[in-house]
């Protein structure tokens, strides 16, 4: 194949790159989340705080959803969440607290057919870390800025592999 040919495809896995103009296909979240081992971790809205803070610690998370009626999502707690709420409450309180009492109602949510690229973008402007995907208002799964921006390095080290590959060509080729 001549890597002069401009619709030659560099197969990338998931996305791809054209030689000289590197194209980059964005990964939609659905793909994204069927290649990842991520598994939705949940709460409820009355839920007592250390409660949430145990389950978040023992699945290494920074956010989850809070749902009621299954996947319904009625909110998010995040860890600045808990941190505020010790931060603000008498330790007398803290055992009283919910989930409810401290989550964040304004949600922002990306679709699964949603580019990791747009959610990344949402989660920058938002100046937000954790996004819920839901379909069908139902909370499918949760985006953290680490997994975009894991994605971007990858596809970042697939482009320069590309243009490695395409200047060893020209240079074997043009001796």
């Amino acid at each position: 194949m001549d890597p002069k040919d401009r619709n030659h495809r560099y197969d990338s896995g998931p996305f791809a790159a054209a030689f000289f103009g590197v194209i980059v296909i964005a990964m939609k979240i659905a793909e994204f989340l069927a290649h990842s081992n991520q598994r939705l971790v949940t709460c409820l809205p009355d839920d007592l705080l250390h409660a949430v803070a145990k389950r978040m610690y023992r699945h290494e998370i920074g956010a989850m959803p809070v749902c009621e009626l299954g996947t319904r999502m009625v909110g998010i707690i995040s860890e600045r969440d808990l941190v505020r709420a010790f931060a603000r409450a008498d330790w007398s309180e803290m055992q009283y607290i919910r989930a409810r009492d401290v989550m964040a109602t304004r949600i922002l949510s990306c679709g699964p057919d949603d580019t990791m690229r747009t959610a990344q973008e949402l989660m920058r402007i938002n100046h937000i870390r954790h996004l819920p995907v839901v379909k069908d208002g139902q909370v499918q799964a949760m985006l953290s800025m680490r997994d975009t921006l894991a994605l971007r390095l990858r596809e970042s080290e697939d482009e320069m592999n590309v243009l490695r590959d395409v200047v060893a060509a020209t240079r074997h080729q043009n001796p």
